[in-house]
């Protein structure tokens, strides 16, 4: 049986979890409760203070100020030997001289059990390595070296297993898989994942719950599909995906906002709107826009929001094509379209609508700015074609 099946595991607390270098707050009061048994992601850029989080629970790093709890067991000044924690890094830091079997046996022989046999088996099929019990660390792929850590860190059945950037040395298409795979063991065993992660599609993939940090805070926490639906300020709407985001302001209120922007009208649900004041900026996935020829404008349904423009770059992806329209007021926005029809594609210079339901609108305080998210590199790309 997988270790973790059949035994109780604990919720993991942080509460006013504080670190900070000098005068600078790298984690800044962070009070989160992570569920037992669940697959937790903190997203964020670097610099952000996750990783900085996962070393205090780990142990690794003395928090300034707070306590991690893990269940009613405050181990702030537990040693990291002393908790019920393991750590998975990106350089899996397996023992070269010893083969898959012992490295995944060496945390319960250092405990002094003798009998592993049964134990490293199960961890060993658990992470579908068996075959490759007795090769040395140097002749697995990467993918496998990272099976072989996860397996090592799950014998000592922790309470937690915290992964940092697990996945960041594998290539995209094994990372793709490893993300599968490590959704499917954690699943098995119940243990309490937190992943620390930069890569947006990697927590949206695997995780229970998303964090998005943001210089030492959360910004937003929830299931990955209602933060990206709605996402609750413009840092998470930038840096989870992309959006587009139209600065204006609430001409009409009621169950149904009326926004103005640039002299046109676009409409969202009232409780999709978090700006508290008149000014908001109107904001909508590229994925649910329609882009048609402006001739066929009548296909679109009249409640419809809908911006006119003219095409300044087409590139198709396969799966879909990536639109770049160019707006009156010298705006881009950008549309997704699935590749549904063969050659049903707009071309450079073509004057379209772009079209969307309002319940896929969503309002945002326009206090951070509206390139609060963006990488750096992005809005220097932006600076120059504007220049």
């Amino acid at each position: 049986m997988p270790a973790g099946v059949g035994r109780t595991v604990e919720d993991l607390r942080l509460v006013n979890l504080t670190k900070q270098f000098g005068v600078s707050k790298a984690v800044d009061d962070l009070s989160i409760t992570i569920s037992a048994g669940s697959f937790f992601a903190l997203l964020g850029a670097s610099g952000c203070g996750k990783t900085t989080t996962l070393r205090m629970v780990a142990g690794l790093e003395d928090p300034t100020s707070g306590q991690v709890f893990i269940g009613e067991q405050d181990v702030t000044d537990l040693r990291a030997f002393q908790r019920p924690v393991n750590t998975v890094f990106q350089s899996y830091a397996l023992f070269p001289h010893l083969d898959i079997f012992e490295n995944v046996a060496f945390g319960l022989r250092r405990r002094g059990i003798k009998d592993v046999d049964a134990q490293v088996n199960t961890m060993l099929d658990l992470v579908e390595l068996s075959a490759l019990a007795r090769r040395k660390p140097s002749q697995l792929s990467g993918g496998q070296q990272q099976r072989v850590a996860v397996a090592r860190a799950l014998i000592n059945q922790p309470d937690v297993l915290l992964l940092d950037e697990p996945l960041g040395a594998l290539d995209l298409k094994l990372r793709r898989q490893m993300q599968i795979e490590l959704k499917r063991i954690q699943s098995e065993v119940g243990t309490t994942f937190v992943h620390v992660t930069h890569d947006q599609e990697e927590a949206m993939t695997m995780a229970d719950t998303v964090a998005v940090m943001n210089a030492g805070r959360i910004e937003q926490m929830g299931h990955p599909a209602d933060v990206y639906e709605m996402p609750r300020t413009i840092f998470v709407a930038n840096f989870l995906g992309q959006s587009n985001l139209i600065q204006g302001t609430l001409a009409s209120f009621g169950d149904v906002v009326e926004v103005a922007a640039f002299g046109l009208s676009f409409k969202m649900p009232s409780q999709r709107n978090v700006a508290p004041g008149h000014s908001v900026v109107v904001g909508v996935r590229p994925e649910k826009i329609t882009v048609l020829d402006a001739h066929d404008e009548t296909k679109l349904p009249s409640t419809h929001n809908r911006i006119y423009g003219t095409v300044t770059d087409v590139s198709y992806t396969g799966v879909s094509t990536q639109y770049l329209v160019e707006t009156p007021w010298e705006q881009s926005i950008i549309a997704f379209e699935q590749n549904s029809i063969v050659g049903d594609r707009c071309e450079l210079g073509d004057p379209v609508v772009l079209g969307w339901a309002p319940e896929h609108t969503f309002g945002l305080d326009p206090a951070e700015g509206i390139h609060a998210g963006l990488d750096r590199a992005v809005l220097e790309l932006e600076s120059d074609t504007e220049a």
